[in-house]
């Protein structure tokens, strides 16, 4: 009996290096060097399966309206999107434990945060805007796609909320870092619509890649 068509949606940059070698040990492998190709789809060792290299914040919303069957995404990309009011029709059924960090926030090294209202920089905008509500703060968020140090230098936020790997960034731009909002890894989603749909074939996939976690513990 031929296979049901799989789609796995992958996201693009350091997740990509480190998903990679985990799929491999999990029997998938895509047919031709993905970081050598400016291709997005890309066939695999499985004639049904395909891979397909995105950004990695459309991994959810590709995995939500069924574009992609599975897909791995950072645990602050699911965060962001859940608290925007996506994912409600996806699973999260594995941490592959891949490109790990934390998401923080971070001050100018020694600076007293106001009494009152602060401006937060972000690009996290509904994650941040639920977590400081949740902390009882009243928050002005202020989103930003990048460079996210500079807002505190020039005046623009009293704190930031961004992906921390060694804070070596922070330091070298005089902030430091105050409080961990989560750890961050990268998960494997599958939709729920293509879990039922194609569980026979997708659930031998968590299996091993669960397995090859497992093994890298």
């Amino acid at each position: 009996m031929s296979q049901q068509p799989l789609t796995i949606a992958l996201s693009k940059g350091r997740i990509l290096d480190d998903t990679l070698p985990l799929f491999e040990e999990a029997g998938i492998v895509p047919a031709e060097d993905i970081k050598k190709s400016r291709k997005l789809i890309f066939d695999t060792n499985h004639d049904h399966i395909k891979l397909v290299v995105i950004r990695a914040t459309d991994v959810p919303t590709y995995v939500e309206y069924g574009a992609a069957d599975m897909g791995v995404a950072g645990k602050d990309v699911l965060m962001e999107a859940s608290a925007s009011g996506q994912t409600n029709s996806l699973y999260e059924p594995l941490d592959l434990n891949i490109a790990t960090c934390r998401l923080m926030t971070a001050a100018l090294k020694g600076a007293k945060q106001p009494e009152g209202r602060i401006k937060v920089a972000s690009k996290f905008v509904s994650l941040t805007k639920r977590y400081f509500a949740e902390q009882g703060r009243q928050a002005d968020i202020i989103k930003l796609y990048g460079g996210m140090e500079l807002a505190p230098i020039m005046g623009l936020a009293d704190l930031i909320v961004d992906i921390v790997d060694t804070g070596n960034t922070l330091k070298a731009n005089g902030l430091e870092e105050r409080d961990l909002i989560a750890p961050i890894s990268s998960r494997l989603v599958v939709g729920k619509a293509a879990m039922k749909m194609k569980h026979q074939q997708i659930q031998p996939i968590i299996e091993k890649l669960s397995a090859a976690v497992d093994r890298r513990r």
